[in-house]
């Protein structure tokens, strides 16, 4: 065979495999704007503000957590403890301003302790699963596992169990508040997610984390220290699923440890998967997971506005990430 056919044979595999390529960059965005063009003509009310408000709020802390998983799952990690970790955020949160941990006379002190204390805690908490994996040299899905087993026990023990109801306008702003017209959680979700992409695009250690998840041996001779890396990333993810945690119970103005975060652990993975990312590493596509979060919430609300059970939107879910990864994996050997 001649230089110029192995070019030409080359050249028509490039050309065969080019539209698996595009659809693993740009199927997420496609598929949100076809939810999009379908629900305006099928479905009732769905271009009222009503629906538009519903559907950010309800997807901002998907988003906000899948941010963080994003990061670990670019270093070639998981992080199964996240919605255990907003369940102690959402937990130690109203146990601060309600006067159950310390008396505090100024409200405003209060209230700042609240937002700050949980954060640092979940911070915290990433740490130490940051610590399993690198110290102990401990699978992530093992390490992470400790923590989404006995995360919502500790959050269950700091309230006996019990429903924490509470009425705290100033605390609640971060769910029920608006700036600009727009509701404060999706800022905070735009704001989240703008940072990372920062952080990912143009900072040093953005780049040390993707080198760390393509090629962990390749980056550890580089020089860049590797263990430092994967214990920021599940700090990061520790602490935006304590703001996670902040926003779900001042949004319901309750918090009930055997249910905040329950099942936020997969939600995230999804949206990561749908959005691009590889569950091997290597990859950290922010803007995707946004998209990725968005399309699963689309395709649940969809389903459930044309009379669909909700059973069937998690059976569809399951799909999607299934069609998803199956793209990222032929792509990724092209």
């Amino acid at each position: 065979m001649t230089v110029s056919d192995t070019s030409s044979l080359s050249h028509t595999r490039r050309a065969k495999a080019s539209p698996l390529v595009m659809l693993s960059r740009y199927g997420t965005f496609a598929a949100f704007i076809a939810l999009l063009i379908f629900n305006m003509m099928v479905t009732p009310h769905f271009l009222s503000w009503q629906t538009f408000n519903v559907n950010l709020t309800q997807v901002a802390t998907i988003v906000i957590v899948a941010t963080g998983m994003t990061l670990v799952i670019s270093t070639g990690g998981i992080d199964l403890s996240v919605g255990s970790l907003m369940a102690i955020s959402g937990a130690l949160a109203p146990m601060i301003f309600m006067g159950d941990v310390f008396q505090i006379d100024n409200m405003a002190l209060a209230v700042g302790l609240a937002f700050v204390i949980p954060v640092v805690v979940a911070a915290l908490l990433g740490v130490f699963n940051g610590l399993l994996v690198t110290r102990f040299s401990i699978q992530p899905i093992v390490a992470t596992l400790v923590l989404f087993i006995a995360g919502r026990g500790v959050a269950q023990v700091m309230t006996n169990g019990n429903l924490q109801v509470f009425k705290n306008p100033s605390f609640q702003f971060i769910a029920m508040g608006n700036l600009f017209g727009i509701p404060a959680q999706v800022v905070l979700m735009l704001v989240i997610t703008a940072l990372a992409y920062a952080l990912i695009r143009y900072t040093i250690i953005g780049r040390q984390i993707l080198a760390v998840g393509g090629n962990e041996k390749a980056a550890r001779l580089t020089g860049i220290p590797v263990r430092r890396i994967k214990i920021v990333v599940y700090l990061i993810s520790g602490a935006l699923a304590g703001i996670a945690g902040l926003v779900v119970v001042a949004r319901n103005s309750a918090s009930d440890a055997n249910l905040v975060g329950m099942g936020m652990e997969l939600d995230a993975i999804a949206a990561v998967a749908v959005g691009g990312s590889l569950l091997t590493g290597g990859r950290a596509n922010i803007i995707g997971t946004l998209m990725g979060a968005l399309v699963i919430q689309l395709v649940r609300y969809t389903l459930l506005a044309n009379g669909v059970p909700d059973a069937a939107a998690l059976i569809v879910k399951a799909g999607l990430i299934v069609i998803a990864v199956f793209i990222q994996q032929r792509a990724d050997r092209i």
